[in-house]
């Protein structure tokens, strides 16, 4: 059921479809028709630390179904839209809102159903996140053609809407959630892992973690905004084969996620970390090279892309539960997950002005190359932290 509600909330990921026909309807450039888009990441990375703390407190249902309202609401407010400054307040803002409010829910349950196996319990379910666009890509596509881009955004709210509403009442919490969670752990190394709002942001960990997240979420969210208009204006692609495109992207960004997880579980944090850096960056080099008719090149390179980044979405969470309190995670995650707002603000905003100022898309792959980098350092910077933390534990439980 959290994947099913995810699969809803990331139709949000196809916004690439809407680009050219939001233009079209406005009048706009590509940078601003990707503006409701990139408003939209903000905000519901900004939402996201609020809704820990109303899962909390609320519970898992209440909560779901206030983010689903919101975001149905934003969706059928945008068809009303008179510009894209009006679409960026009621899709940005309000549908913003409303996923960044229900996102957290389907991670937090699962993750508590499933201790023992918390990386690959959140990478299933967060698929339906990532996976979205192999449905809801070709659906708006095929919607926009026959009713207009105005009419979509009123027929996918009250759908999306409707699905949502259904599954929202299986979403609870077993009955033993905390005990289980902290019998994963040592007593000892529970109890020196950081915990409370204050504590989690003094700590270095953080830091590292949150500029590694910030670095990936901006290259991959980033690389989503323009997966269709690189497959229409550089490899020359018909819009519904590049449609196809962005629905087999999506595969690749759902497995990416229990990919990772897994990875994660088994071989740690920054080993898994440095893994996705580098199947972007291959990624990265290898669209520099793209050009006219080579489809095949620049499906191979969007799919490592799109995995990549679906693996951030589980690399964050997984890490987030591993380095600090498990017990207020849904909390801890949404200060983690505001590096998401910074890296989708970034990204979206970066590839379109250097469409808009040069016409080619290859400095935004050359400035992803950069941002990998920088992520791949910060990763370095988080395994030496957490070994730190590690002999530090050990010299405690030696010392009692």
């Amino acid at each position: 059921m959290g994947l099913v509600l995810l699969l809803c909330l990331g139709t949000v990921y196809s916004w690439s479809i809407f680009v050219r026909p939001v233009a079209n309807q406005f009048g706009e450039t590509v940078t601003d028709s990707l503006l409701p888009f990139t408003i939209l990441l903000v905000v519901f990375a900004a939402a996201m630390p609020f809704a820990g703390r109303l899962i909390e407190c609320w519970g898992p249902r209440k909560t779901a179904l206030l983010g689903a309202l919101l975001t149905g609401a934003g969706y059928v407010a945008s068809s009303w839209a008179p510009n894209v400054w009006v679409m960026v307040v009621t899709y940005g803002v309000l549908s913003g809102i409303g996923v960044g409010v229900a996102y957290g829910v389907p991670l937090a349950v699962s993750a508590r159903h499933f201790p023992d196996r918390k990386g690959l319990a959140v990478g299933l379910t967060v698929v339906g996140f990532g996976l979205s666009p192999l449905i809801t890509a070709p659906l708006a596509r095929k919607l926009i053609a026959g009713h207009g881009v105005m009419d979509t955004f009123w027929i996918l709210g009250v759908s999306l809407t409707a699905v949502m509403l259904c599954v929202i009442p299986f979403l609870k919490m077993p009955v033993s959630s905390l005990p289980a969670i902290a019998s994963t752990a040592s007593s000892d190394q529970t109890q020196m892992l950081p915990s409370g709002t204050r504590a989690v942001l003094s700590s270095a960990r953080f830091w590292a973690l949150w500029i590694c997240f910030a670095c990936g979420t901006l290259v991959g969210l980033g690389v989503i905004g323009i997966s269709s208009p690189v497959a229409t204006e550089v490899v020359k692609l018909d819009p519904a084969t590049a449609a196809w495109a962005v629905s087999l992207f999506a595969i690749f960004n759902g497995l990416g996620r229990p990919t990772f997880g897994f990875l994660t579980d088994h071989f740690g944090i920054p080993k898994t970390a440095l893994c996705a850096y580098a199947l972007m960056a291959l990624a990265c080099l290898g669209m520099l090279t793209v050009g006219e008719g080579q489809t095949a090149l620049y499906l191979v390179c969007f799919c490592a892309l799109w995995m990549g980044f679906g693996g951030w979405l589980a690399i964050a969470p997984t890490s987030t539960l591993k380095l600090f309190a498990p017990v207020r995670y849904a909390s801890h995650y949404g200060l983690v997950y505001t590096a998401y707002g910074v890296g989708a603000l970034a990204g979206t905003l970066l590839a379109g002005r250097i469409r808009d100022l040069t016409g080619s898309y290859d400095g935004a792959f050359i400035a992803y190359l950069i941002v990998i980098a920088a992520g791949g350092i910060s990763a370095l910077w988080l395994g030496k932290l957490i070994r730190d933390s590690s002999k530090k534990h050990e010299s405690h439980t030696a010392s009692k």
